[in-house]
């Protein structure tokens, strides 16, 4: 008997890896992988048992479509405005079409009262589905070292430094491939059913300490600077970023510069049996996109 799994948000950071992760498994795995646009998706059809299916939020049709016959769900929701509402409708969805588990991607802290702001509404989430009486395991990890590709390298390569607001605060950054193994086992094996899991690396560096490995892995000098939380909501907001999403943001950067995004956890070695990449690790693995 065949399982399938859908992924929504699968052209995403963490979305992506688990889809690829999962068509690598042995075993009678369908893998339904959601995204927004056909189009964006084109490179997951190309791995093995990989489905691409649209999900339009706009149209009721095509969420059926995708939850049709799904035994489980990877969920992954963009940080959107609407994104509580936007969740909760795929927790209906999945409760209407009987799926057996569902695996969210959250956030760390998101069980800290009150919390940042960002924490909250994934709590908010969490407990819709909680309610939903849908089995689930919530991932809720750290900051992704992919957000260094993301958001940092253009300027990297184009002027040799990157910018933020995080003073020296260390931050036990986490490989989004690292998330993504703790998911997989989480939707094939029943033993995490009902649990949480915070999910960071291995030591937790500074950004002006990333800035150092970068320099050596890259053999070119990167530096970080430093710079006001004015300055830094500026910056996000030129780049078309919402007022919303930027003060949540610098909330976040002021929660690193006090020091308490620095805790390490041994989540990715207990689940997968393996120690998590560390920030080296993935800066040779992706030097390619910071020269």
């Amino acid at each position: 008997m065949h399982t399938t799994i859908l992924v929504t948000g699968a052209t995403g950071t963490v979305g992506r890896e688990v889809v690829k992760q999962l068509s690598m498994l042995e075993g009678d795995i369908r893998v339904r992988a959601g995204v927004h646009s056909i189009i964006k998706g084109e490179n997951l059809k190309r791995l093995p048992g990989v489905e691409v299916v649209e999900m339009d939020f706009e149209d009721p049709e095509s969420l059926h479509a995708a939850f049709t016959h799904a035994d489980k769900v990877f969920l992954i929701t963009p940080f959107a405005a609407d994104q509580i509402q936007m969740s909760k409708t795929l927790v209906d969805e999945a409760k209407k079409a009987g799926v057996k588990h569902i695996v969210k991607l959250s956030v760390i802290g998101a069980d800290v009262e009150p919390g940042l702001q960002l924490g909250r509404w994934h709590r908010e989430i969490e407990k819709y589905v909680e309610d939903s009486g849908i089995r689930y395991t919530f991932l809720r990890p750290t900051s992704f070292m992919q957000n260094y590709i993301n958001y940092n390298a253009e300027s990297i390569k184009k002027e040799g430094r990157f910018y933020g607001a995080t003073g020296d605060g260390k931050v036990s950054y986490v490989d989004a491939r690292d998330i993504a193994a703790v998911g997989v086992e989480a939707l094939m094996s029943d033993e995490h059913v009902g649990k949480s899991y915070d999910i960071t690396g291995s030591e937790a560096l500074s950004n002006y300490e990333v800035a150092k490995l970068m320099s050596e892995v890259t053999g070119k000098q990167v530096d970080y600077m430093d710079v006001p939380d004015a300055a830094a909501k500026k910056g996000m907001t030129d780049h078309g970023i919402p007022d919303w999403m930027a003060d949540a943001m610098i909330e976040v950067y002021s929660l690193y510069r006090s020091g308490k995004g620095a805790e390490t956890t041994d989540t990715v070695e207990r689940v997968t049996g393996r120690k998590p990449h560390t920030m080296r690790q993935f800066l040779e693995d992706h030097k390619d996109c910071f020269v």
